[in-house]
């Protein structure tokens, strides 16, 4: 299994505090659950224990929303949460 991000999601993750190797785990690894238009989307969470934006947080949880392209995946866009 491969997995792409989209430039858009490239943009995203930058953007949102995610990284590519963040999201590449989280679609090989995360739970997986179905979204809008017939995509798929993958979903785990990350020790984190540092500073996001000036506030604390214990956790990053990532979510890849993706294509399936044959056997590989495309991501279409990456949603980060800080709790």
């Amino acid at each position: 299994m491969n997995v792409r991000c989209h430039p858009h999601a490239l943009q995203r993750l930058i953007e949102r505090g995610a990284s590519e190797d963040e999201v590449v785990a989280t679609v090989a690894d995360g739970e997986r659950f179905p979204v809008k238009f017939g995509r798929t989307g993958f979903r785990r969470n990350f020790r984190f224990d540092s500073a996001w934006r000036g506030k604390r947080f214990a956790t990053k949880q990532v979510e890849a929303i993706a294509v399936e392209e044959g056997d590989d995946w495309l991501v279409i866009t990456v949603i980060v949460r800080f709790f």
